[in-house]
C-alpha cells in the first residue's frame, strides 16, 4: 500500500462515524447469542437463552463474567462444539449484595455470599465507614461498582457499604439474611406517650362478654378474641373482635409511616421484628387477658349449614376472660387431660368447633379449602442454636380460629366492595394469563376433559379443583403447580381462587399487617358514614406484595441456616430419612424431610455410578434411571444425607437404597 494510502485508511479509521459503522458490519456478520449466565463449580459455565438453548462458557470467559449476568455473546462453532465469548453486557447479575471481607497483607477483597458466586473481588471501604473496625470474614453489605465488560472497567471491583456483622456474632443467621433482603433489623422506635385517639366513634361496651383468645404459648401480640352464642333456631352468631391500633395511631403519624415502609411484622425462629412500635405491638393493643382494649368488631351469622348470613361492623371496648393455648384447647375438645376450664368458656369452645366443622363442610362443597400441613417450630437456646425441632399438626383448635378468621375476612371484602369500592384484597388467579394455554394442554395431555374457561372462571375453577383432589394424584399437584399464579395485593376487589371465594380482604391482623390497617380505617369511614378517600395506589399494593414475599423468603433463609447446623451431625452419620420429592431439575431432584421439614438436594451422579444412565425430565418431573422411571414429583422415598454445607446453607442427600 502506497503511503498516501496508508495516511488516508489511518484517517477514515480515525473517524468515530466510520469506525463505529466498521465495528457494526462486523457485528452484523458474527453470530451472536443472548441469555442468562450460568456459572458451574468446575469454573466453566453456560449461557442460557430465553428460548431455552444452553451455550457452553469456557474457564477464561467466565472470568469475565459472573452468575446471573445477562449478556450478549459471539458464538463459536467447531464442528458440532458451540461455545460463546461474553462481549457485551446488558444486566449485572450481581448489584448490592451481602460479602465476607478478605483481608490479606493489606489487600482488601470480598467473598460474595452467593452459591453460584466463587469469585474474589478487589474492593474499596466506603469514606464514611471506618476501617478499622471490620476485619477479616467479617459480613458486610458491598455493591458491584466495576464489571469487565462495561466501557473502561478493566476488572470487577466493589465498595463495601454497610457492616452488618462480626466474624463471631451468634446472631449472624439473623443479621446477614435480614441484610440480604434489606429488612429492618430492629424494632421501630418503641416512642413515649400513645393515647388513645377521639375519632368520633361510638364504641359499645363487650367488656362483661367472654371473649377468649388462641394463640401459641409464646404469643404476645394477639390481635383477635371471639364470643359465640348459639341461636335457638340453628346455627350461632360469633364476634370477632380485633385489635384496634389505629385507635392509637393517626395516618400519617410517624410511626404509620414507619409501618408503612414495613408493611409485615417480620416472623424469624427466635426473633420477630415488629411492625409497629413494640408497646403497642405487644401491650397496649394485644388483646391481653382481663385488660380492656380498643376493638372494631364484627358480629357475623353462620347457619347450621355453614353459610354466611348476615354481618355488622361495630367499634367497642372488650376484654378477653380467657388466654388459651391451641394444643390445650385441642387436647380439652379430644377429651384429654385435665385442664380445669370455666363453663362459660368451654361451652364457647364446643360451640366454635361445630361451627368450624359445619364451616368447612360448607366451603369444601362451595368453595375451598387448603390441605392441612404441619408446622415445623425451632427450639433454640439463648446463643440460637437449635435445640429441636418440633412438628405441630393442625388440630381442631388452630382450624377453629382459622375458619373464624376467613369468615371474618369475607364479610371484610364484601362491606369494602359494597360500601367503599376498594381497599387493600388479596387476589389469586389460579393461573396466569401467559400460562393458562400451556396449563389447558396439560391438563388435556393428562386425559383431563375441560375447557379452558375452568382456568380462568372461579365457578368453573372449583369444580376442577374438586375433580383434582378426588383423584389424590401427587405428581399431578405438583405437575400443574408449575402452572399457577401468586397471592398479590389489589386496590380493587377480585376473586381469590385459592380459597374459592369472589373476594377475600383481611383486617383480622392489624397489628401484624399494614394493608389490614388500611382497611380498617375504611370501615370506620363505613361506621361514620364519611366519604372513602382515594383509592390505594398501585404503589402501595405492589409494595405490600412485594414485602410480603421478602418476608417470607427471610424466614426460609434462616431455617434453611439453623437446618443445616442442626443436621450437620445427622450428615456425619449419614442418617436416613423419609422424604418427599418436591422439585425436579436437570442437576437431580430436591426432596422435603417429612420428620422436620428441612430440604435436601439430591444429585444426579448419586441415582446410578453411570451418569448416562439417568435420564431426567426435569419438565414433566420424572427421572428414569435404565431405562424405567424410577423418581416423579410427588414420591415419598429414603434418603440419607451425605452432607451440609453451612457456606451454602444447602443440605446434599443420596437415595438411602
Amino acid at each position: 500500500m502506497a503511503p498516501d494510502s496508508r495516511q488516508t485508511f489511518v484517517i477514515m479509521l480515525q473517524n468515530n462515524s466510520l469506525l463505529a459503522q466498521l465495528k457494526q458490519q462486523i457485528r452484523s456478520t458474527t453470530p451472536r447469542v443472548e441469555g442468562v449466565i450460568k456459572a458451574t463449580e468446575k469454573g466453566f459455565g453456560f449461557l442460557e437463552t430465553d428460548d431455552g438453548n444452553s451455550y457452553f462458557v469456557p474457564p477464561p470467559a467466565m472470568k469475565q463474567v459472573l452468575h446471573g449476568d445477562r449478556v450478549e455473546a459471539v458464538l463459536h462453532e467447531e464442528g458440532d462444539k458451540k461455545s460463546v465469548e461474553p462481549d457485551t453486557l446488558i444486566e449485572q447479575g450481581l448489584d448490592r449484595f451481602i460479602a465476607r471481607v478478605q483481608k490479606r497483607e493489606g489487600r482488601l477483597a470480598v467473598m460474595p455470599d452467593h452459591p453460584s458466586i466463587r469469585n474474589s473481588l478487589k474492593a474499596r471501604i466506603k469514606r464514611s465507614l471506618d476501617e478499622s473496625t471490620i476485619g477479616d470474614a467479617d459480613w458486610v453489605v458491598a455493591r458491584l461498582v466495576r464489571h469487565p465488560l462495561k466501557a473502561d472497567d478493566r476488572g470487577f471491583f466493589a465498595q463495601i457499604d454497610e457492616l452488618v456483622a462480626k466474624a463471631d456474632d451468634p446472631a449472624v443467621p439473623w443479621r446477614v439474611t435480614l441484610a440480604r433482603h434489606a429488612l429492618e433489623q430492629e424494632c421501630p422506635d418503641p416512642g413515649s406517650d400513645w393515647p388513645l385517639r377521639d375519632e368520633g366513634l361510638e364504641r359499645e361496651n363487650l367488656t362483661d362478654e367472654p371473649f377468649f383468645t388462641i394463640d401459641s404459648e409464646k404469643t404476645r401480640d394477639m390481635d383477635d378474641a371471639l364470643r359465640i352464642v348459639a341461636r335457638e333456631a340453628g346455627g350461632w352468631d360469633l364476634t370477632v373482635a380485633i385489635a384496634d391500633p389505629t385507635a392509637y395511631v393517626e395516618e400519617g403519624h410517624a410511626a404509620d409511616l414507619e409501618a408503612r415502609t414495613r408493611a409485615f411484622t417480620v416472623y424469624l425462629p427466635g426473633q420477630n421484628v415488629t411492625m409497629l412500635p413494640e408497646p403497642l405491638a405487644d401491650d397496649l393493643c394485644s388483646l391481653w387477658e382481663g385488660q380492656e382494649r380498643p376493638v372494631l368488631a364484627c358480629t357475623l351469622t353462620v347457619h347450621a349449614d355453614g353459610s354466611l348470613g348476615d354481618y355488622r361492623f361495630f367499634a367497642a371496648t372488650a376484654k378477653s376472660h380467657a388466654k388459651l393455648a391451641y394444643d390445650r384447647v385441642s387436647d380439652w375438645l379430644d377429651g384429654q387431660g385435665d385442664w380445669a376450664l370455666a363453663e362459660a368458656i368451654g361451652s364457647q369452645l364446643q360451640a366454635l368447633r361445630d361451627l368450624t366443622e359445619a364451616r368447612a363442610a360448607w366451603r369444601a362443597e362451595h368453595a375451598l379449602v387448603f390441605k392441612d400441613r404441619p408446622d415445623f417450630v425451632f427450639d433454640l437456646d439463648e446463643a440460637g442454636n437449635v435445640l429441636g425441632i418440633r412438628t405441630e399438626e393442625r388440630r381442631i383448635a388452630n382450624r377453629m380460629i382459622e375458619e373464624s378468621m376467613i369468615a371474618a375476612n369475607a364479610c371484610c371484602a364484601d362491606l369494602l366492595a359494597e360500601h367503599v369500592g376498594h381497599g387493600i384484597f388479596n387476589v389469586h388467579r389460579a393461573f396466569e394469563p401467559e400460562k393458562a394455554e400451556a396449563a389447558h394442554e396439560f391438563l388435556t395431555a393428562q386425559d383431563i376433559a375441560v375447557g379452558p374457561e375452568a382456568l380462568t372462571e372461579l365457578a368453573r375453577y372449583k369444580e376442577l379443583k374438586r375433580e383434582l383432589e378426588g383423584r389424590e394424584d401427587a405428581w399431578l399437584d405438583a405437575r400443574l403447580r408449575r402452572f399457577q399464579g401468586f397471592t398479590s395485593m389489589s386496590a380493587k376487589p377480585g376473586p381469590h381462587f385459592g380459597l374459592g371465594l369472589p373476594a377475600y380482604a383481611t383486617w383480622t391482623s392489624p397489628i401484624r399487617k399494614y394493608g389490614d390497617m388500611v382497611n380498617h380505617r375504611l370501615i370506620k369511614r363505613v361506621l361514620k358514614g364519611e366519604q372513602a378517600p382515594a383509592e390505594a395506589s398501585l404503589e402501595l399494593t405492589e409494595q405490600l406484595t412485594e414485602r410480603r414475599r421478602l418476608n417470607r423468603m427471610a424466614e426460609r433463609d434462616v431455617k434453611d441456616w439453623l437446618y443445616v447446623r442442626y443436621l450437620t451431625p445427622a450428615a456425619k452419620a449419614q442418617e436416613t430419612f423419609d422424604a418427599e420429592v418436591i422439585q425436579i431439575n436437570r442437576g437431580g431432584m430436591r426432596v422435603r424431610l417429612t420428620a422436620n421439614g428441612a430440604t435436601a438436594f439430591v444429585p444426579a451422579p448419586t441415582l446410578h455410578s453411570d451418569r448416562n444412565k439417568v435420564a431426567i425430565d426435569d419438565k414433566e418431573g420424572r427421572i428414569q434411571v435404565e431405562s424405567e422411571e424410577r423418581y416423579k414429583l410427588g414420591d415419598h422415598i429414603r434418603v440419607a444425607l451425605v452432607e451440609a454445607r453451612e457456606e451454602t446453607r444447602s443440605l446434599v442427600a443420596r437415595p438411602a437404597d
